[in-house]
């Protein structure tokens, strides 16, 4: 198992998520978050996810460390 340190403003309490909850997920690519999926299914390893755009279940299961509840947007910015 690999452990990797997440910046402060990443650390959350990771919480169980169910399915149909809106989540965002980390990039593998960039580290970034990512908007517009929701937990398709939950399993001891961790969650697979829909793309909300076209209702496509991916094909990897991310860890719980990956996938977040989205976060609402601040009203007025676009950025958030």
């Amino acid at each position: 198992m690999t452990v990797v340190e997440l910046p402060v403003e990443d650390r959350v309490a990771v919480e169980a998520l169910t399915p149909g909850t809106r989540v965002e997920v980390r990039s593998r690519f960039d580290q970034q978050w990512a908007r517009g999926f929701e937990v398709a299914e939950t399993s001891e390893h961790g969650y697979r996810v829909r793309r909300l755009s076209d209702d496509r279940v991916l094909p990897v299961e991310f860890d719980a460390a990956d996938v977040r509840q989205e976060r609402r947007r601040r009203d007025g910015l676009w950025w958030y």
